[in-house]
């Protein structure tokens, strides 16, 4: 089947993207929201201009909207349709019943089936078969006990994976970042043919959550 990609730069949408691909789906293009503010439940906000370069990796058209909404995405996804014949929309839902529900009803509109191949999973587990899949993304976002300006830019290896989970554990956080605890940006996985490089960023915190937004991106070959 022919899918859109519904991306932000983080690791959830990159992942089901690369799941669905192995299962033999083909990613025709990607779609993502230029979000309104960092409240936004649906999309991540920090570094959302950057997709960009997540889809020129992947070989794929992108569709941008934005602000985010269900209407906007609806009309995002019959773009992806019209313009590049998907039938099928994957999105990178873990647990979520509002996002899924919301990504379900903006596909049925455009008259394309929502694919979250990811439903269900979560904790250190999941975050240890991200990385063994070949994936590498670093912490761009914090808001959750536990978790400081220190993690801004920290790219989540196996051996942080398993900080984050006890970390889960002591403050009673979600080690997936599903409820919004953190937010990732992908910097090389399976699905891209070259690597983002991230130049220039700039940390910023209030004593309870930072985020790290970053200025010069790039992409570049693989050594």
């Amino acid at each position: 089947m022919r899918l859109a990609a519904l991306v932000s730069g983080g690791k959830d949408g990159a992942y089901a993207a690369h799941v669905a691909r192995m299962a033999g789906h083909e990613i025709a293009c990607a779609v993502t929201a230029l979000p309104a503010s960092a409240e936004d439940m649906l999309w991540h906000h920090p570094n959302a201009r950057h997709a960009a370069l997540h889809a020129r990796a992947m070989g794929v058209p992108l569709v941008e909207f934005g602000p985010s909404g269900g209407a906007g995405l609806a009309g995002a996804l019959r773009e992806a349709a019209r313009e590049h014949g998907v039938e099928g929309v994957v999105h990178g839902g873990l647990a979520s019943a509002h996002q899924r529900d919301a990504f379900g009803a903006a596909a049925s509109a455009a008259g394309l089936r929502a694919i979250a191949p990811l439903w269900g999973r979560g904790g250190v587990a999941y975050l240890r078969e991200v990385i063994g899949a070949g994936f590498r993304f670093v912490v761009v976002s914090v808001s959750a006990g536990g978790l400081g300006p220190e993690w801004l830019g920290a790219e989540v290896t196996r051996e942080r994976a398993e900080g984050i989970g006890r970390l889960a554990a002591e403050f009673g956080f979600e080690a997936s970042f599903e409820g919004g605890e953190a937010e990732t940006f992908v910097v090389s996985c399976p699905l891209y043919s070259r690597d983002v490089e991230i130049r220039r960023a700039r940390a910023s915190w209030d004593g309870y959550r930072g985020s790290l937004e970053i200025e010069d991106a790039a992409l570049r070959a693989r050594a």
